[in-house]
């Protein structure tokens, strides 16, 4: 693929679970709080900061909400990230806007917070954003959506499987990256559902979860049977959005397009399950991170942008089995030599 683009250079108040890694005579400290420590992203996420932080004796410990949403465990988080007098943060925040005040506060007390994955609302909240370019990940699917339907796609029914009512920035990224590439108006890129073009059956949310996603496209099949085409927020909501087409005997109708890369994703490529995903690279994520807050406690230096961006990107590549004229994209084989999970 002549864009891909690795980056190689570089629970709840009362139910957190802390993993830590083994501490060296350095005092260096960091937390990683991940949304979930169940989605198959996330627990690479969490793999990809442990060996890191082993490897630079960083003392880590990991925090995670119950669910895709939680926000509350990620709040209080973050108390326990100060209180234990962190170096850095790794944070991948289920409400972007809710959580600045407790990301101010933890930049207040000398912390470098770090947003993997998920942009803060204002981006400019964190110190710095290690991620994916979702935008671009939702184009991918989008424009390789509309390539494989051809003239087909002007009559396309589509849905969208969003992930939370709060329209995390990785939803919005994700979600209006997709029409941008299937030629939808976003109207306002920043949010979701003020679009107007006919072609739009509607939104639904999944947690980001598999029964999430079966219980959206069932919701969504009941407003129009004849959807074709189904945007999902990732590949657990992807599988469960199968399911409830398989149901109704429409799995071999619909094309199914997702984003995050990970192996039980790529073999639902392979499958035919899904049509195409965007994936992205959540190990190096975590990793990169480590590294930034070990140098930012050894020398005060803050991560820097990728050039001509507002983050750094981690890099992000199609995945189909059935390559789509004039769209960039890698094979199945690529896909597992380079998948998590």
């Amino acid at each position: 693929m002549s864009g891909f683009k690795t980056a190689l250079f570089c629970a709840s108040a009362f139910g957190l679970v802390a993993l830590a890694a083994p501490a060296s005579a350095a005092d260096v400290s960091a937390c990683l709080i991940t949304k979930t420590d169940t989605n198959p992203f996330f627990v690479k996420m969490k793999e990809g900061a442990t060996a890191k932080a082993q490897e630079l004796g960083v003392d880590l410990k990991a925090y995670a909400g119950k669910i895709d949403g939680d926000s509350e465990s990620q709040v209080a988080a973050i108390e326990s990230c100060i209180a234990d007098g962190a170096k850095g943060i790794l944070l991948t925040a289920s409400d972007t806007a809710g959580i600045v005040p407790a990301v101010k506060k933890a930049r207040d007390a000398g912390i470098l917070v770090i947003a993997l994955d998920t942009p803060l609302e204002p981006a400019d909240a964190a110190d710095a954003t290690f991620a994916t370019d979702n935008l671009l990940a939702g184009e991918l699917i989008g424009k390789w959506a509309a390539a494989t339907l051809g003239d087909a796609a002007k009559d396309a029914k589509i849905a969208f499987l969003d992930l939370t009512p709060s329209q995390p920035t990785v939803d919005v990224l994700r979600d209006q990256g997709f029409m941008k590439g299937f030629g939808i108006d976003t109207k306002d890129i920043n949010k979701i559902g003020d679009e107007d073009d006919p072609r739009i059956v509607g939104h639904d949310v999944t947690n980001g979860n598999e029964e999430g996603g079966r219980k959206a496209m069932e919701n969504l099949l009941q407003k129009d049977p004849s959807i074709n085409v189904v945007h999902t927020i990732n590949e657990p909501a992807a599988a469960g959005a199968y399911e409830a087409l398989k149901a109704v005997g429409m799995e071999k109708n619909v094309l199914i397009v997702s984003v995050d890369g990970g192996c039980p994703g790529v073999k639902n490529v392979e499958a035919g399950i899904i049509g195409a995903t965007s994936q992205q690279y959540p190990l190096l994520m975590a990793s990169l991170g480590i590294e930034a807050i070990k140098k930012f406690a050894d020398t005060g230096e803050k991560p820097k942008n990728t050039e001509g961006k507002s983050f750094f990107d981690t890099g992000v590549a199609l995945v189909t089995a059935k390559p789509a004229a004039g769209v960039d994209s890698i094979d199945v084989k690529k896909g597992t030599e380079l998948c998590w999970g």
